[in-house]
């Protein structure tokens, strides 16, 4: 998969809306698609794809997603299926359909992000657009985490129908045709699918209400939170962020216990655990820069916490390519 450039800065204050630079962090560093021409029956079964984001698009026909334990959705043509953690699934014609395994089918190769996959029995035709989506960024993968395990958007009974329909006819003949440029359209048009997708359970779904979302929208600690996001390495204590979310530190400190889930100061060292982990793919990045980047003084120090966060040093999580 081809990485993007980094843009980690937000076109607006922080401190404007710290949900939305959380949102602006959901940029892509890798992306592969397929279309998928099924004739029934058919059935596929997918492997999981961890920390990535799996989106499955009906451009013709239906077809049942099927989750684990049981957990089934039916899509039919504009429907949409985000599944945030990248899990194992299967796609089918019908319900208990026979599965095929994605890598056992022969496919087209159109290009290095790109492929192209026929198979079925020769019955009513089904056509999807599915990718495999990859996310950097510490804000994007504490965003997903907190997502249910699939998202489904309904074109027929969406609210936001014309971004949808527009949307998705737009992929449908990007996939169709792959012009020069279609990768990329087809990459930035994925972005506005996700987010959209994301904002839409966002602003249904009771569960997005509590918690980390919570937090963020919470006017005090969603000000403290996108501060410190902002500025990882700069050194924050309780104190500081209390001050900068005008509470007294108390106040702060049982407060985002209680939205968030941890302590402040917990948060902190998790979060900039994961910024250095990010960092890792960077091949050129040393240890001293990591440690500085993330507001260590001493590379023993930060050493020793990344270790107690990721569960192992940084040398041997850039060995084992963790950060890939």
């Amino acid at each position: 998969m081809l990485d993007r450039p980094r843009d980690t800065t937000p076109p607006w204050p922080t401190t404007t809306d710290p949900l939305g630079e959380a949102l602006h962090f959901l940029r892509m560093s890798g992306t592969f698609y397929a279309r998928s021409e099924f004739t029934a029956p058919w059935g596929l079964a997918i492997p999981p794809f961890p920390d990535s984001v799996v989106f499955h698009v009906v451009t013709e026909g239906a077809c049942w997603v099927e989750l684990p334990d049981a957990d089934r959705q039916h899509l039919q043509t504009g429907d949409l299926a985000l599944l945030p953690h990248g899990q194992g699934h299967a796609l089918a014609s019908q319900p208990g359909a026979p599965l095929a395994e994605l890598f056992s089918l022969p496919r087209v190769e159109v290009s290095d992000r790109y492929e192209r996959l026929q198979y079925g029995g020769g019955g009513a035709p089904t056509s999807v657009i599915c990718a495999v989506v990859r996310f950097d960024h510490p804000a994007a993968r504490q965003l997903l985490s907190v997502l249910p395990r699939v998202l489904r958007v309904e074109e027929r009974r969406s609210p936001q129908f014309e971004w949808l329909q527009s949307t998705l006819r737009l992929m449908a003949d990007e996939a169709r045709q792959l012009r020069p440029g279609g990768e990329t359209v087809l990459t930035r048009l994925a972005d506005i699918l996700i987010i959209q997708t994301i904002r839409t359970w966002i602003e249904r779904d009771p569960a997005a209400q509590t918690g980390w979302l919570a937090a963020l929208r919470d006017p005090q600690i969603g000000r403290a939170l996108a501060l410190f996001h902002r500025d990882p390495a700069r050194e924050w204590t309780v104190a500081a962020l209390a001050a900068a979310a005008a509470m007294s530190r108390s106040a702060f400190a049982a407060r985002f216990t209680e939205l968030v889930g941890e302590p402040a100061m917990q948060y902190a060292t998790r979060w900039r655990m994961h910024v250095a982990l990010s960092r890792l793919k960077d091949g050129d990045t040393s240890l001293g820069e990591l440690a500085d980047g993330v507001g260590y003084q001493s590379e023993a120090a930060f050493s020793r916490a990344f270790k107690r966060v990721v569960g192992m040093s940084p040398g041997a999580a850039r060995t084992a390519g963790v950060a890939r």
